[in-house]
């Protein structure tokens, strides 16, 4: 009944494409498990309905949209839809997504399309009911939400909506709100990890309290599996190295009179205050032992406060290593009622959700910021919810079987997948011992089995390794896609005229990350080259447990791989290099293009300066003239109408010239005259303007504010202007010189800028104009910086007496 409703929710949701043109339909795999889920909890919480699939939940840690979020996912649901495909009634694509991860889909095919056709109603009522909206036939849609400002792997809910519809039905899916459970728990770190201290503590004595405690599961738990004195180990690798290792223990106080204490993951912003406000939630520390650069051991007791009536006494132990390897080893003393033995699958995967995600507070609260920046970029902001190997370790399995009848694609299976996630193989590595591989990490139970902790250590290592490598990969092409966009909107740099500084924003960014990754990956060749592989043991079941988890093989399959992430770094600075001369040829390209923009308005100003000098010099011929006739009507008002034509020998003139036919060209000629005189004088005031030098000097020297305020009072100032900047305060000063014999016969303006708060001459600025000086006296520029600095090495102006600007201070234009 549950394979047949399964198949009718996926064929609801999926349709292949009749046509060429037609687009295929497919149902994405997350969309689904949140359906399966709905359809075990019955859908709308307001609305509860008669579930319509009979199966179990567990939490598990699911990737949504590049962060890792806590799903309550039904395994047995997954299974079925692993058989559906088997058996051909179900496809299943493999898609790439733009985050370098694969996304899974489904669809129907014809052969599961016709058993739907002759699905009764009694199967498709219930179905009908869940995935349509209420008194429609439109579907349910699947959504998520993220939010980004939860990160302990509950950032975000999903939500089934109907988008077709204008009220916009909708309700939010619980499948994020995962179960707890009242356990005790005590430290455990394996002996081949420890050198020397005092024991982990036991709380077997408070095993009892958990039975009074309550748990939030909701729904009714079908056992089939439980295991007897369970041990479980968390792992991780971590960038770290021996000076990271020497402040961790500086942060644990390791070498202090009182090791250890209590640690919180809040961050305090006020350093002088007298109280600190910490919220409830808090780490005891307790130093088992330590090497200073190598490693430290302890144990770590949570004081979160729970829901009410959740009963949580976890205690764990911590071993880190200069190598990177990270364990969090807790002993389960009981959970709700069953203390040390009978312990089911489905409660223990509850516990794995706090191990999980507590050990990722506690550490982050003691390792280096260095450290959690590393963490913060491979994990891309989402560190607390970072991948971890589990090791489960049992005294005993019941029921005890052998390991091929575990791998039944049935309730078997599906019970270890709640706590080592999608089961691989399983072998007998003796009569009485076990040893199941999933794709979360593994499970060892039997009577031998806390024998082999150094091996289980070492495969531990190894396959953190494995995964870091694995997210290493993902974020390291996350960035060289990030810098192969940049590229690409650098050749579009036209469109948008911030491209290019935005994009060196970005690169400083990616420069940084890119260092900061070719940083993790040298942690990573170095935890290689540190991980110990033990001898093979000589009895039976060690030497066969020895080559089941081929620890050599899994080492040299790494080290290939991280040889070849670096060639794969070494490219991706490539990228970056590229991206730099892209982004300095775009620059280039504007500043040439602006350049050429100023030239030609340079020049149009020019010519514009030009003509307006023209008409300056023209209407000051004009100021003359009209000066002249204003002059002579004041004589004529003052002696009346009397002119020189009045006179004899001037009548006579006029009488002779105006009598003869030579008038007209006498008057043409006096015209002409007077018209060049004025044009050789325009012309000649044209020509001086254009003679001058504008010399711009970067002194950036210390002087003497005394003498020099002493040699300016000796100039007359034409201008002075102060500006106050940063502390700076910087006078700007300009004068006429006096004396224009000292100069050739031409007086320079001069200008000046000094700062008066440090002592500095900037800049000097010399204007002068060769062509109003004497021809043969005239200055040029070097004369005319040898005059000047030899005037202000004579005032004591600089500290050096005999300082003078180097050439390539100079800028000169004429």
């Amino acid at each position: 009944e549950n394979q047949r409703r399964m198949l009718y929710i996926i064929a609801s949701y999926t349709k292949p494409s009749l046509a060429d043109q037609d687009k295929s339909e497919w149902i994405r795999r997350n969309a689904l498990i949140v359906l399966i889920y709905e359809a075990i909890v019955g859908g709308d919480p307001d609305n509860r309905k008669p579930p319509v699939l009979e199966y179990d939940y567990a939490p598990s840690s699911q990737l949504i949209e590049g962060r890792r979020v806590w799903l309550n996912v039904p395994h047995e649901g997954i299974s079925d839809v692993d058989y559906l495909c088997e058996e051909g009634l179900v496809q299943v694509l493999k898609m790439a997504s733009d985050l370098h991860s694969s996304i899974t889909a489904y669809q129907v095919t014809s052969k599961g399309q016709q058993i739907v056709d002759r699905l009764s109603k009694i199967d498709k009522g219930p179905v009908n009911e869940l995935v349509y909206a209420p008194g429609t036939k439109d579907l349910m849609m699947v959504t998520w939400e993220m939010d980004e400002t939860v990160t302990d792997g509950t950032g975000g809910t999903f939500h089934l909506v109907n988008q077709k519809s204008a009220d916009g039905y909708e309700y939010q899916s619980s499948i994020t709100e995962t179960e707890d459970v009242s356990y005790v728990s005590s430290a455990y770190i394996p002996l081949c990890l420890r050198q020397g201290g005092r024991p982990t503590l036991s709380n077997a004595h408070r095993a009892h309290e958990s039975a009074a405690g309550e748990m939030q599961i909701k729904d009714v738990l079908d056992e089939v599996i439980t295991l007897n004195s369970v041990s479980v180990i968390v792992s991780e690798f971590m960038p770290y190295g021996a000076n990271n290792m020497v402040t961790t223990n500086d942060n644990l106080g390791s070498q202090q009179r009182v090791q250890g204490g209590l640690f919180t993951p809040s961050v305090e912003t006020d350093k002088v205050a007298t109280k600190l406000y910490i919220k409830p939630g808090m780490t005891k520390v307790d130093i088992l032992d330590y090497s200073l650069s190598n490693h430290v051991n302890f144990e770590a007791e949570i004081n979160e406060p729970e829901d009410g009536g959740i009963v949580q006494i976890e205690q764990f132990g911590i071993s880190l290593n200069a190598s990177g390897a990270c364990f969090y080893g807790m002993q389960i003393e009981a959970v709700q009622d069953r203390i040390r033995d009978g312990i089911s699958l489905d409660q223990l995967s509850r516990v794995l959700v706090d191990v999980q995600s507590d050990s990722s507070v506690v550490v982050d609260t003691i390792i280096t910021k260095h450290q959690l920046d590393l963490e913060k970029l491979i994990f891309r902001d989402d560190e607390e919810n970072r991948s971890k190997v589990k090791l489960i370790v049992a005294n005993e399995i019941v029921p005890h079987l052998l390991a091929e009848e575990y791998m039944d694609k049935g309730e078997y299976e599906n019970e270890l997948r709640q706590v080592i996630g999608d089961t691989k193989t399983a072998y007998d590595i003796s009569e009485h011992d076990v040893l199941i591989f999933g794709e979360e990490g593994l499970m060892l139970v039997g009577p031998n089995s806390r024998h082999h902790e150094p091996l289980l250590c070492s495969f531990l290592e190894v396959m953190n390794i494995d995964i870091y490598t694995r997210t290493f990969y993902q974020r390291l092409f996350f960035e060289v896609d990030l810098v192969r966009q940049m590229k690409s909107r650098v050749f579009n740099a036209d469109s948008d005229p911030d491209t290019v500084p935005r994009t060196r924003r970005e690169m400083a960014a990616a420069s940084v990350h890119l260092t900061m990754l070719e940083e993790v990956l040298g942690y990573m060749q170095e935890a290689l080259e540190h991980v110990h592989i033990p001898p093979e043991p000589p009895e039976s079941t060690g030497r066969q447990l020895y080559t089941r988890l081929d620890i050599p093989r899994m080492k040299e399959e790494l080290s290939v791989r991280v040889r070849d992430l670096q060639k794969i770094m070494k490219g991706a600075w490539e990228e970056f290099q590229i991206l730099r001369e892209v982004t300095n040829n775009a620059r280039d390209a504007i500043w040439f293009r602006l350049n050429e923009q100023i030239q030609d308005n340079t020049k149009l100003l020019c010519d514009l300066q030009e003509a307006n000098q023209k008409g300056t010099n023209a209407l000051e011929m004009m100021q003359i003239s009209l000066g002249g006739l204003l002059a002579f009507a004041t004589l004529d008002r003052v002696t009346g109408d009397w002119t020189v034509m009045d006179t004899k020998w001037a009548s006579s003139l006029s009488n002779f010239i105006t009598g003869s036919p030579a008038w007209i060209f006498v008057s043409l000629f006096t015209w002409l005259g007077f018209t060049a005189f004025c044009l050789l004088n325009l012309k000649r005031f044209a020509s001086q303007a254009k003679g001058t030098i504008a010399i711009r000097l970067k002194i950036h020297q210390k002087i003497n504010l005394k003498n020099l305020q002493e040699y300016l009072s000796k100039k007359t100032l034409d201008d002075e202007t102060h500006r106050v900047l940063d502390g700076n305060h910087v006078i700007k000063v300009v004068w006429t010189e006096n004396l224009p014999e000292n100069w050739g016969g031409f007086a320079p303006a001069i200008e000046i800028e000094f700062d008066d708060h440090t002592s500095y001459m900037l800049l000097c600025t010399i204007r002068y104009n060769r062509k109003q000086a004497k021809k043969y006296l005239a200055f040029n520029s070097q004369e005319l910086k040898a005059q000047l600095f030899e005037e202000l090495n004579k005032a004591k102006v600089f500290e050096d007496l005999k300082y003078v600007p180097e050439p390539q201070d100079v800028s000169m234009d004429i």
